[in-house]
């Protein structure tokens, strides 16, 4: 099964080994195996209903995983034992571990009833106990960072889809994540909306945040993606550097995907 692999041996920051899923009798998942090394952007693209959300949600246990192993920084999360049926860690483990983790939705899920700046303290200060100033401190450290300190203490009916999104990037950074997973960060927002979302992407690929992208921005994945990984009815088909993918993808399924794309 084709996978990025880390360089120099190190430990990858994600390392997905045969994951299966399934929703009844329809399998989703088909085994898939796939590296995220620290400090790399791997985008994951494929057709709608290839499977590639329901990866991400398995990497941060929004979903659970029917086979297979999934690991973060080297930590196990989930493994398939000797019976065959996969097993968690413990839960004040597995939330330790899911905490390393910031995600990114198509459609922000940001506190309508909390301003910009109560959504981005709310998390820091309950789940991880730090003092209001310190989060406020933080928040606004992030809100400059996305380019909306002038949108502090805006509810998000407020805002734009673009600056949405962007709290919502800024959100999923408070809790100091080693690892971001985007959902189509993209999809859900106008055209002339989405540069400012992927300008954001771009500094955090800058900054050697690892991210595992689900888009369909191929020029976000040609430009920003060290590794692209193609998705198609479940399974993972080809992972290959980025310059090399769009050059040759290696395989019939993810050129045609290529061609009506691009």
């Amino acid at each position: 099964m084709p996978s990025s692999t880390s360089e120099g041996g190190a430990v990858p920051m994600i390392e997905a080994l045969g994951v299966k899923k399934r929703f009844g009798s329809h399998e989703v998942l088909r085994g898939i195996s796939l590296s995220v090394a620290r400090g790399e952007v791997v985008a994951l693209i494929g057709p709608s209903g290839s499977g590639k959300s329901t990866f991400l949600r398995c990497l941060n246990h929004l979903e659970t995983i029917d086979g297979g192993s999934v690991s973060i920084a080297g930590e196990p999360m989930a493994r398939t034992d000797e019976s065959g049926r996969c097993v968690y860690v413990p839960d004040p483990q597995l939330r330790r571990i899911c905490a390393r983790t910031g995600m990114v939705f198509q459609h922000f899920n940001l506190f309508p009833h909390l301003t910009v700046l109560q959504n981005l303290i709310e998390a820091p200060m309950v789940v991880q106990g730090l003092p209001r100033d310190a989060a406020i401190a933080r928040a606004d450290e992030l809100l400059a960072k996305v380019g909306l300190t002038q949108k502090r203490d805006n509810y998000p009916a407020r805002l734009s889809g673009g600056q949405k999104q962007r709290v919502a990037i800024a959100r999923a950074l408070a809790m100091q994540p080693d690892v971001m997973l985007f959902d189509e960060p993209t999809s859900a927002l106008d055209p002339e909306l989405t540069g400012e979302v992927l300008r954001t992407m771009r500094e955090l690929a800058d900054g050697r945040m690892t991210m595992l992208v689900v888009t369909h921005e191929m020029g976000f994945a040609r430009e920003v993606a060290h590794t692209v990984a193609f998705m198609d009815q479940g399974e993972l088909i080809a992972a290959r550097p980025a310059r090399e993918f769009f050059a040759d993808p290696g395989n019939a399924r993810a050129q045609a995907f290529l061609n009506h794309m691009l």
